[in-house]
């Protein structure tokens, strides 16, 4: 479907789900992939190596400044260069109101969900802005960047800010090569999905029924559209915010 073939990308938050599916979307397609994550890929990066694709892994907390900072270094320092970034890590937070969400919740939620994201555009366009070649970022917002669902407000706070930072950044590099976007997934068959299933059985199954769809989505429905919005397919696009969420938005 796509061909990356010698292009270099650094996918955070790439153990598991959405993150894991576009860095195996990605090698498939020819890339040179760094895989990062809190707990590093290690195992994920040798599984697709093993399969005779170009892949390493780095152990990264979006959150601190120098682990993002080493991340594209290394990236670099392997590579020579860097194409694309999906900037997928991710937590999600507790069902509480908003009252009763403790300060240290809400700073741990914006510390991976937005300033990581910061973060992580911060050091990848420092390296872009220099190597005058086409380039891309995607970053994962949420279906709750663009909605409010009731007792979940900084997990929204957060993925609206990553939206802010999406379009802002994005006519700031309109005409220097580097494209950024953002991909708004809904209610997807992850881990992180499975976790709040198993404790919120009743606010997750009221979800699912407001989905036009009536079903969640997989991993591979949102990691195709990264790869879209890295793609030249997306040539004209910038600041997007693209649903893939079953409908969920539209009504």
């Amino acid at each position: 479907m796509f061909n990356f073939k010698d292009k270099v990308v650094i996918v955070t938050g790439a153990r598991t789900g959405i993150g894991l599916s576009v860095a195996t979307l990605f090698a498939e397609a020819g890339a040179h992939v760094v895989l990062a994550g809190h707990h590093e890929p290690d195992a994920e990066a040798k599984k697709l190596t093993k399969q005779g694709y170009s892949a390493i892994s780095f152990q990264c907390d979006v959150s601190q400044p120098k682990d993002v900072h080493d991340m594209v270094n290394f990236t670099i320092n392997q590579f020579g260069h860097l194409d694309y970034a999906y900037n997928n890590a991710g937590i999600q937070s507790p069902v509480t109101d908003t009252a009763d969400l403790s300060i240290e919740e809400y700073d741990n939620i914006m510390d991976t969900n937005l300033k990581g994201t910061f973060l992580c555009m911060k050091y990848e366009l420092d390296q872009m802005r220099t190597q005058n070649k086409p380039a891309a970022i995607v970053n994962c917002s949420s279906m709750g960047g663009l909605v409010g669902i009731a007792n979940r407000a900084a997990y929204h706070a957060s993925k609206h800010g990553v939206l802010g930072l999406t379009k802002s950044s994005a006519l700031e590099y309109a005409n220097r090569n580097v494209r950024i976007n953002a991909v708004c997934p809904g209610v997807i068959d992850t881990p992180m999905v499975e976790r709040m299933d198993s404790s919120e059985k009743e606010e997750m199954s009221d979800l699912i029924k407001e989905i036009p769809m009536g079903r969640l989505a997989q991993p591979e429905e949102v990691a195709k559209v990264v790869l879209f919005l890295c793609s030249d397919a997306s040539s004209y696009m910038i600041g997007q915010a693209i649903s893939v969420d079953g409908g969920y938005t539209v009504h």
